[in-house]
């Protein structure tokens, strides 16, 4: 039992569940689109790594393995990504995409309730998707990380080429709602796409090396990162807040 990787997987944890409760309770307060997909997607993230906190400590099983797989590496990063698509492109956009994604999560849920294993599992040993799962569960994780992974970049490198070029970061809805300052939304989406990317990488280590310790240091790097990107568009100056109360109010 290695103490360090039981740690590392609590922290992570406690760090997702934090982050769940803040956007949890912001959306409960203002009701913004981004808010509510960032809150889901980090209950998936607290999800995912207690399942690997929970294995680190008493060993990997078929019922574990699913729910961390689940939670972490098929739906995660598709509502990560929607809050991307939220705070860049406002309701009008992101609403529809909310709904289609939440039939999908479904979906997805129901395969990998069901779907077979192809090989038992070994209590102390990390365990590999294409080492226990059929073609469906591993493609539905290709596409659920990938897909949304590569929106939340594209959507952070579009936002930067826009500030660069003296243009507002956000469109549409977004902009409109005057959601926030157009360096710290152009920060932010940064932010979030690094942790993304950190994540990534933590999966791929993860299936390369099946070192437990390496794959929870990467994840709790990856989770403060997001959470930052999250601090960022909501952070206020004492003079900004006296100077604009409304616009305090809709972040």
């Amino acid at each position: 039992m290695d103490r360090l990787t039981i740690s590392l997987a609590a922290f992570a944890s406690l760090v997702a569940l934090t982050f769940a409760l803040v956007t949890a309770d912001r959306w409960h307060r203002r009701r913004l689109t981004h808010h509510g997909a960032w809150a889901i997607a980090m209950a998936l993230f607290f999800v995912g790594s207690f399942a690997l906190w929970w294995a680190t400590a008493t060993g990997w099983s078929n019922g574990v393995f699913r729910v961390f797989f689940t939670a972490g590496a098929v739906l995660n990063v598709a509502w990560l990504a929607l809050g991307s698509v939220a705070l860049l492109a406002g309701d009008r956009i992101a609403r529809p995409l909310r709904a289609v994604l939440a039939l999908l999560s479904a979906f997805a849920v129901g395969v990998m309730t069901v779907a077979p294993t192809t090989a038992p599992f070994v209590s102390e040993e990390f365990p590999r998707a294409r080492d226990h799962f059929g073609i469906l569960p591993r493609m539905l994780a290709a596409v659920g990380s990938g897909v949304p992974a590569l929106v939340i970049i594209i959507g952070a490198l579009w936002s930067v080429a826009r500030l660069l070029s003296g243009r507002t970061p956000a469109v549409g809805g977004a902009r409109r709602a005057g959601l926030v300052t157009p360096g710290r939304l152009v920060v932010s989406n940064v932010l979030i796409a690094l942790g993304t990317l950190v994540l990534s990488a933590s999966g791929s280590l993860a299936g390369r090396l099946g070192e437990e310790r390496a794959f929870t240091i990467t994840l709790s790097v990856g989770v403060v990162v997001l959470f930052v990107g999250f601090l960022v568009p909501s952070a206020r100056g004492g003079a900004h807040l006296a100077a604009s109360p409304a616009k305090a109010r809709a972040t």
